[in-house]
């Protein structure tokens, strides 16, 4: 099985129209992946390489079925496109686009959690979702994943998420699903959400997380893990060397007040029998010895 996406899914591309989003909406059709549809309200009526383009998503669920839709619309839209696709009653909207205003994380955030508890917001700023084989939305290269089990990915970094799909594959290990949560301060999907789903998934018998300095997500996910799973999990934690006070990378990741060190992630996840790489490779070999050992 897979998590969150699979062969069935059918996904609305909501910037379909706009360079990026054709560029990767097209790849993840050719992929596998249903894109049935785009919206864009000044282009309704056309289509993208045969994809319809409708003005709105709930005309786009209503004409097509749809249950998911990926966004990459420019940030300052993304709030009012988030809104837009929980109003229509979707049930996955993965938001590529990076850059987000925290204060409109936040507010459409807590709006859906109280509004619209039955959509799932993945990222902003994440590379999105892929269950190798099955589907693929979002920005990861479908090429770098081995399709079946028995591990699932979850990860705060976009690059460190393919380097590990592709570790993976050198190894000749399969993917059940592989979920980018991204790096942003406040993500609609968390570390203890892909969890939670990899533990209750059959095929998933593995977990590689990869976290990153910045906040208590990765403390949390320590706590989950020693008190709620059963698999194994390997990690890996980037920013040991990062100075406290400076952003690295992503808007999440900055050591503030002495709180979301490197050092205080390894330490957490260790304590809960997390085996914790000390740079991406050494964490895929963990994986490896994890898989052989099943």
């Amino acid at each position: 099985m897979s998590i969150f996406v699979d062969e069935t899914t059918k996904v609305i591309y909501q910037g379909l129209t706009g360079s990026q989003g054709r560029f990767y909406g097209l790849r993840n059709r050719d992929y596998g992946t249903q894109v049935v549809a785009g919206t864009n309200p000044k282009k309704a009526g056309t289509d993208v390489e045969g994809i319809p383009i409708y003005a709105s998503v709930a005309e786009a669920k209503e004409a097509t079925g749809a249950t998911a839709s990926c966004v990459f619309i420019p940030a300052p839209g993304v709030k009012g496109a988030v809104m837009e696709a929980a109003e229509a009653g979707l049930e996955l909207v993965v938001v590529i686009t990076e850059g987000v205003p925290a204060q409109d994380e936040a507010w459409f955030f807590n709006k859906v959690r109280r509004d619209h508890p039955g959509t799932r917001i993945l990222g902003p700023n994440c590379p999105g979702v892929i269950s190798p084989g099955k589907a693929n939305i979002g920005i990861t290269a479908g090429e770098i994943a081995k399709e079946g089990g028995p591990v699932g990915i979850v990860s705060r970094s976009g690059t460190l998420t393919y380097q590990a799909l592709y570790e993976l594959k050198l190894a000749d290990i399969g993917v059940t699903t592989c979920v980018g949560i991204g790096g942003d301060p406040v993500p609609g999907t968390s570390f203890i959400d892909c969890l939670e789903a990899f533990e209750a998934d059959p095929e998933t018998k593995a977990v590689m997380m990869i976290g990153e300095i910045g906040g208590s997500a990765e403390e949390e996910a320590a706590e989950f893990i020693k008190a709620e799973m059963s698999k194994p999990v390997a990690a890996y934690v980037a920013g040991v060397t990062a100075p406290p006070g400076k952003k690295m990378g992503h808007a999440g990741a900055i050591v503030s007040g002495g709180k979301g060190t490197a050092a205080a992630k390894i330490e957490a996840l260790e304590d809960a029998g997390v085996r914790v790489g000390q740079n991406p490779t050494e964490a895929g070999a963990h994986m490896v010895d994890i898989v052989a050992s099943l």
